[in-house]
């Protein structure tokens, strides 16, 4: 059964979700963790259907998958395409092991590829943000994930997508029918460094991955080749939404029908405020990532950082150390590299 799609209610309920003429959400689950769920969206494509992201490679999900499609008329075999927003797993993995069964065509974006060659390299075992997690002064955490077996990379549910999408690039779905409509690709690197965002400017809707999310904020640099600086990428990112004509926000995670301009407006403010207590606790005297995000508070409800789960401190300390480096390309800290670690001055 299709239902139009209602902002109030539960984002994560199985169902379809109806957004826009030939738009439909299909929120599917997520194991153990705290987004609960991602939400593909279906657009109606002549006689099939391309899906912008795919969801995580799981028995489950496919099943909620299948039976959404089924709503629409249609099954897997009838999915055209996976246009997807990035490489993380609850976006990609279940398109590429789709497409080996029914064969649909995979894009995703090209500055996605140094990311997808690391997962495509990696060892059994092995843990991409060990390095990184040193670097940030986090020798406690990565002895605490040292004591864990990592979640399991499975180099094949990363093989390489049909097609590479550029910037800028025209995306024609239902060509020569009603539901006909042109997409833009718009590269929003900073949650990962290949991240794009799908516009729709004719439907005012904005298909935004990860990239701009009604309820919380992206992680940031949480990638197996992270950029150089992913907060000033995402902040800049932020800017060209805002420099873009305002949309219906379509998030991965969380309910529809906010406008981009708003919720960007927002983050941008969260970010402000961010630096700002950042900056406070350096001036306090702690000089590494890890001191610092150990001074500050977490998520929506403040939570210390001593009470957050293993995987949050670990993201709250990457978070920190992206926070840092743009303090330290705005000049308002110092940053200095000894013995291996990343250390900040006001």
């Amino acid at each position: 059964m299709i239902v139009d799609d209602d902002p109030a209610g539960d984002w994560t309920a199985p169902g379809v979700y109806r957004c826009a003429p030939g738009v439909y959400r299909i929120p599917l689950p997520l194991p153990n963790d705290g987004l609960r769920a991602v939400n593909v969206y279906a657009l109606a494509d002549g006689g099939g259907l391309t899906l912008v992201d795919a969801g995580w490679a799981l028995a489950q999900s496919r099943e909620v998958l299948s039976t959404a499609l089924a709503g629409l008329g249609a099954g897997l075999v009838d999915v055209r395409r996976f246009l997807v927003t990035h490489i993380h797993r609850d976006h990609y993995t279940q398109a590429v092991v789709l497409r080996r069964e029914f064969g649909m065509r995979v894009a995703l974006g090209r500055g996605e590829q140094p990311g997808l060659e690391a997962l495509r390299r990696t060892r059994p075992g092995q843990r991409h943000h060990r390095e990184q997690l040193l670097g940030l002064g986090a020798h406690e955490l990565v002895r605490e994930l040292e004591r864990h077996v990592p979640p399991p990379v499975e180099p094949a549910e990363y093989e390489f997508p049909d097609d590479w999408i550029d910037d800028g690039a025209r995306i024609l779905v239902g060509e020569g029918t009603p539901d006909q409509r042109e997409l833009e690709a718009v590269a929003t690197p900073g949650h990962t460094r290949g991240h794009v965002v799908f516009a729709d400017p004719a439907g005012e809707l904005l298909f935004a991955g990860d990239h701009v999310l009604p309820r919380i904020t992206p992680s940031l640099g949480l990638e197996p080749a992270p950029a150089a600086s992913p907060l000033a990428d995402f902040l800049t990112s932020l800017e060209l939404m805002r420099s873009r004509p305002d949309a219906v926000l379509l998030p991965a995670h969380g309910a529809t029908g906010m406008r981009v301009h708003q919720r960007v407006d927002e983050l941008v403010a969260h970010h402000a405020k961010r630096l700002d207590t950042t900056l406070a606790a350096v001036q306090d005297g702690r000089s590494t990532a890890f001191e610092v995000a150990g001074a500050l508070l977490w998520t929506r409800r403040d939570t210390p950082f001593g009470e957050l789960d293993l995987f949050n401190r670990m993201l709250a300390t990457i978070e920190t150390g992206a926070h840092l480096e743009v303090l330290a390309e705005r000049e308002v800290v110092t940053a200095e590299d000894r013995d291996g670690i990343r250390h900040y001055t006001s």
